[in-house]
């Protein structure tokens, strides 16, 4: 039986939290894809000038190329 106060539908309603509205959800997740990629770039990034020092200090074939004395197709 209900309360002369209270109605039925008053009675049932529960005390939720508001959820934040979709675009802020879509907002967290593209700061974090945006950090994740940075981080990924500035990785690569760093790999690679890090292979194109090392390949001035030491070149992997000091012999490359064509030889002094090759006569070539002058034949």
């Amino acid at each position: 039986m209900t309360n002369p106060l209270e109605s039925p539908s008053s009675s049932t309603s529960t005390a939720t939290e508001p959820t934040p509205p979709g675009w802020i959800k879509l907002g967290v997740v593209a700061a974090a894809s945006v950090l994740a990629g940075g981080l990924a770039a500035a990785w690569w990034y760093r790999k690679t000038l890090t292979r194109l020092q090392q390949a001035e200090e030491k070149p992997i074939n000091p012999h490359f190329g064509i030889p002094e004395d090759d006569p070539g197709d002058e034949g």
